[in-house]
């Protein structure tokens, strides 16, 4: 569904992505693992179109669209989950939803997606009127899903969704995750909590300063002796 080709990139002089080489299966959760630092969200602005390669290609489903503007990579089928959220704190819940579809509001389809994100998200429903920005964390992050949910994406990107959240709202977070990629959903899930990434995705890489260090299963990054060093001893 999507392959990135010895993709490089700079911001001004300075490397940024070195060679990197990732694929995504269709219907797969995939993972990518690293530091801070090491060039997580950077893959993710470069596949959104928002940070252009210097060398190599980034393809969606066969067609090369590291040439595309942001609006049009999202109009392919790629929904994000952008780090820290992002949700706009001063609209409404429903204003934000609306957001997610602001390409084709009005439809009876968008409409019926707002009533799917509800249904997966009840507390959304309950707080619909209220003002994005006076949610808890843990609703921002559900609402930032269901933004993300209300462009039917093929595949949807979500950038450290755990940050900031209690334990039992990780979990929670990370249920839904398995539960939308098990609808259909193609899932790349950016992460440093690499137990419970590495518990719910197929397969996965492993990105340090810029550079793929690791790739392989969900099970043979748990059993690589530079992911059980850096992330799993405690």
């Amino acid at each position: 569904m999507l392959e990135l080709q010895g993709v490089s990139t700079r911001y001004g002089r300075n490397p940024m992505l070195r060679n990197v080489s990732v694929t995504l299966r269709e219907g797969e959760i995939a993972c990518l693992l690293g530091p801070n630092g090491a060039g997580k969200t950077t893959l993710i602005r470069t596949i959104l179109g928002l940070v252009r390669p210097v060398e190599g290609s980034v393809r969606f489903r066969g067609e090369r669209i590291d040439g595309l503007k942001p609006n049009q990579v999202v109009g392919r089928g790629i929904g994000v989950v952008p780090e820290g959220r992002r949700i706009f704190p001063k609209m409404t819940v429903e204003e934000n939803l609306r957001m997610g579809a602001f390409a084709e509001w009005g439809g009876r389809d968008a409409a019926d997606r707002m009533a799917q994100v509800y249904d997966r998200f009840p507390r959304l429903r309950e707080r619909s009127r209220q003002i994005a920005g006076t949610l808890s964390g843990g609703e921002q992050a559900m609402l930032a899903i269901g933004r993300a949910l209300m462009g039917r994406p093929k595949l949807l990107l979500l950038d450290e969704p755990s940050l900031g959240l209690s334990p039992i709202l990780v979990e929670q977070i990370f249920e839904m995750i398995g539960a939308i990629n098990r609808q259909g959903t193609t899932v790349f899930l950016v992460e440093q909590n690499a137990r419970m990434t590495l518990a719910l995705a197929h397969h996965g890489y492993l990105i340090q300063k810029g550079e793929i260090a690791g790739a392989g299963t969900a099970a043979q990054l748990r059993e690589s002796e530079i992911v059980r060093h850096a992330y799993l001893t405690a």
